[in-house]
């Protein structure tokens, strides 16, 4: 059994430009509970899984790990699938409310799915998706 099949992803980690700025986002507007704070790093617990926040800088220095960054260099994609496709118009109402900006307004995407998209304060990209009626399309044996 390869590695992905035994082992459940359990944390996410965002290299971000600003620590505290991150903290601020995912915290006051999204609502995860921080858990551990150090230099240069924060990580909360949340519904499913561990996020984790790590300064670019900090990560670089400490393991060699290319520092690149800039505008539009999404560092990582976090999708949450929720319940069902009314689900992602509530959300898409709730998190408006507190200020998040959509790449556009909630949508039903070839792959037989409702989604919203918006990005964090360093560009990581956020989808938010539920499967429509016959769920996923394109399963592998």
């Amino acid at each position: 059994m390869e590695f992905a099949q035994r082992h459940a992803i359990s944390d996410v980690c965002v290299l971000c430009e600003d620590v505290e700025r991150s903290i601020a986002f995912y915290r006051d507007k999204l609502g995860f509970k921080l858990r551990h704070r150090a230099e240069g790093f924060a990580d909360f617990s949340g519904a499913g899984l561990t996020l984790a926040l790590w300064e670019v800088d900090h990560i670089s220095r400490h393991t060699g790990m290319d520092d690149t960054r800039g505008p539009g260099a999404h560092k990582v994609c976090i999708a949450v699938k929720l319940p069902a496709p009314a689900e992602i118009d509530a959300c898409y109402a709730e998190l408006g409310a507190k200020g998040i900006f959509f790449q556009g307004p909630p949508a039903d995407y070839p792959w037989n799915a409702r989604c919203i998209y918006f990005s964090g304060p360093d560009d990581e990209l956020w989808e938010l998706y539920a499967w429509l009626d016959g769920g996923p399309v394109g399963a592998v044996d």
